[in-house]
């Protein structure tokens, strides 16, 4: 991947719920669940006003739950993307 996050930014392949069910659910019920993610790449960190850094609390290989509608979605070479501030994390799996 030829990707690099900047500053607090996460680039994130989504991970699809695989649950099946013979119950079809209108997309509009669970519109506002959060989304399930694998992290690919994070930044530096975010640039204080004192020129340091903050700590990324996420690593690569982390799944992650992210607001749904938080990411910026992306096309790269065929495969899909998300970046998303660190700040959309709701919690480390």
């Amino acid at each position: 991947m030829k990707l690099r996050p900047l500053n607090n930014r996460l680039i994130v392949e989504a991970i699809k719920d695989e649950s099946k069910s013979s119950i079809i659910i209108p997309d509009t019920v669970d519109g506002d669940k959060p989304e399930k993610g694998k992290v690919l790449a994070i930044g530096n960190g975010k640039l204080l006003d004192d020129g340091t850094r903050t700590e990324m609390s996420v690593k690569v290989g982390d799944v992650i739950i992210f607001k749904k509608y938080s990411p910026d979605e992306i096309k790269i070479d065929g495969i899909d993307y998300l970046i998303m501030s660190e700040d959309d994390v709701l919690a480390v799996l």
